[in-house]
């Protein structure tokens, strides 16, 4: 069962949310709340699976409240971050503070629920038209996890994966370019943020194109 955090201080869409949730017999919405602060407080208190924090909220922001979330010592709760409002500043923020997400209200409410699922289970969720847009311009102001040498630490499939992964490509969409399983996708995935010592997918596709590996020649397809 996955349980969610819902934080919004509108409280007709924030019961839109929950019931559109709950529609799922694996997700339950364990806590709610209209302000930041509470959100924080509900957070360390339930402990859910993901957060789900609208951007503009009362006494703290959802940026503020995502970073305090993800600074508690020992914390396992996933950050989604969901706001009207698709800016620069908001989608860089929302990186940097480590959340798992990125998602404009306006997503139709199938998405929602696969969100939820995407970010409970470790993976990034922004919509692919938001990295490409906004990812070259601020990915060199995310702080180095690696010197870019290192990139010579992955296997010639690994790599290959990985520059899959910059252009904003999920599993499925990667494992049909390569014409293998999800599960082997995964597990390269899985490797590459182990090897490269990144936190999740996210900040692999900003590591491809900070060190400029996401714009070299593409490596040779494995036969």
């Amino acid at each position: 069962m996955i349980t969610v955090l819902l934080a919004d201080d509108h409280v007709v869409f924030r019961a839109g949310l929950r019931a559109i949730l709950e529609t799922q017999d694996d997700i339950v919405c364990v806590a709610e709340t209209s302000d930041g602060d509470e959100a924080v407080e509900q957070a360390i208190r339930v402990r859910p699976d993901v957060a789900v924090l609208d951007v503009r909220m009362p006494r703290r922001d959802g940026l503020g409240a995502a970073r305090t979330i993800l600074a508690v010592p020992g914390n396992r709760t996933k950050v989604v971050v969901l706001t009207t409002h698709d800016t620069d500043d908001y989608v860089r923020d929302a990186l940097t503070a480590g959340a798992s997400g990125f998602l404009l209200k306006s997503l139709p409410p199938e998405e929602l629920i696969s969100a939820v699922r995407i970010a409970a289970r470790g993976d990034a969720l922004i919509d692919p038209s938001i990295v490409r847009r906004h990812l070259t311009r601020f990915a060199g102001t995310l702080a180095p996890a690696v010197p870019p040498d290192d990139i010579t630490r992955l296997t010639a499939r690994e790599r290959e994966v990985l520059q899959l992964l910059s252009r904003a490509l999920s599993n499925p969409e990667i494992a049909r370019q390569l014409h293998v399983g999800e599960e082997t996708v995964k597990t390269h995935v899985s490797s590459i943020l182990r090897k490269l010592g990144l936190r999740d997918r996210t900040h692999a596709v900003a590591y491809a194109h900070r060190t400029g590996f996401a714009t070299a020649a593409p490596p040779r397809p494995l036969r």
